[in-house]
């Protein structure tokens, strides 16, 4: 068996780094080879991956993730390989990140290519690939925050269903009118002349699934007439007059 670490520094906060790790199916936008991972609850994963060119699928279960620390798996299916990725705060703005991995092919090329560095490199290219990725966006396309131990989950967040792209304002989930301008979940509506949603100035909107184009406090919206109703319930405005 195989062991490779590799580490990088991203100039970007602990916090934004590890959530943007949490996204595991965005994966493929940064690892070499990666043509798809789908999250199947809040520790397991199926994996398609061309490796020394021959396409493999394999599963994955999350054993250890502590927010802001540390993620960590092993596979259940497919070649045996284990691995943890460390988040190191540096500064308010700077992150370390560390991946190890011990990896085992079962084919003769695979193992040939291990013992030349080539999964080492890959590794190294994959980190280099989501330094770039995070530091252009400087905030993670989503999170989770909640906790695994023995695969085991606890913690805030700890539904599969809060694994959302920020502002996604799905029913049900949270979001702000700041991260997509329209809102329809529930959550403060964005401020500003421009936001059709929210109320300027000072205002505060709590959402309840009424009708988006109304702007009375008494008006129960029914997801019927309106195809931007999201939901039945009634639009209860704050305004600072």
């Amino acid at each position: 068996m195989a062991n490779i670490e590799q580490s990088i520094d991203v100039n970007v906060p602990v916090r934004v780094a590890y959530d943007q790790w949490t996204q595991f199916e965005s994966f493929p936008q940064f690892m070499e080879g990666v043509e798809s991972v789908r999250q199947l609850d809040d520790t397991h994963l199926h994996w398609v991956a061309t490796i020394a060119g021959k396409r493999q699928e394999w599963d994955a279960e999350i054993s250890e993730q502590t927010p802001d620390e540390r993620v960590a798996w092993h596979a259940t299916s497919g070649d045996k390989n284990a691995g943890a990725v460390d988040f190191h705060r540096l500064s308010d703005d700077q992150t370390r990140i560390t991946l190890t991995m011990d990896v085992q092919p079962s084919d003769v090329l695979e193992k040939i290519g291990t013992a030349l560095g080539v999964t080492g490199a890959s590794v190294k290219g994959d980190l280099e690939r989501f330094k770039k990725f995070i530091e252009e966006r400087q905030s993670s396309t989503g999170s989770w925050r909640g906790q695994v131990d023995g695969g085991q989950v606890s913690g805030q967040g700890s539904s599969s269903s809060d694994r959302e792209l920020a502002g996604a304002g799905t029913m049900g989930m949270s979001g702000t009118g700041s991260d997509l301008d329209r809102d329809f979940g529930t959550g403060s509506a964005g401020t500003g002349a421009s936001d059709p949603y929210g109320v300027g100035g000072s205002s505060t909107v709590y959402d309840t699934g009424s009708d988006a184009r109304t702007t009375r406090s008494d008006v129960t919206g029914t997801g019927m007439s309106n195809p931007q109703d999201v939901g039945t319930g009634e639009r209860v405005e704050d305004r600072d007059m």
